[in-house]
């Protein structure tokens, strides 16, 4: 009887000890979260005007990338040191991500883009809603933006 308590035991000890090592903070490791990730930083990033961190979520000289600069070259060209009525405001919703991991890892997102942005005031008056596919390339251990297509 006292052995059989002790298996008991020992299984129950064992099966608790086991079912701690998987709980615990899960961190996005996973390709799909980290291109997620980058999809959601980079928008933000243009929404709050921060060019060299949208930037680094691109490959350098890429389409992408260009249209940054691009974007960063207009909002200069009409805003001033007090006063800017450019305002940045699109979201995305991301549908589906593709993964191909070949010789190159590339990616396709599929995106719903909702833009709210405005060159005119306050007003968030110039809504857009559009599909676009976004690729990515896995350079080391993550994912850049380097083209768009409709």
């Amino acid at each position: 009887m006292k052995r059989k308590c002790l298996l008991i035991l020992t299984i129950l000890a064992l099966a608790l000890i086991l079912s701690g090592c998987t709980a615990g903070i899960v961190t996005p490791s996973t390709d799909e979260a980290k291109i997620k990730s980058v999809i959601n930083e980079y928008f933000s990033a243009l929404n709050d005007q921060n060019w060299s961190k949208a930037k680094g979520y691109c490959i350098y000289d890429s389409e992408i990338y260009n249209d940054v600069v691009q974007l960063e070259n207009t909002v200069n060209t009409y805003c001033f040191p007090d006063t800017c009525y450019i305002v940045i405001a699109i979201y995305p919703t991301i549908i589906d991500v593709y993964i191909n991991s070949g010789i190159l890892s590339l990616s396709c997102v599929y995106c719903q883009i909702n833009d709210f942005s405005t060159a005119g005031g306050n007003n968030l008056n110039n809504t857009q809603s559009y599909i676009m596919y976004y690729h990515l390339e896995k350079i080391g251990n993550s994912w850049k933006l380097f083209e768009k297509h409709t």
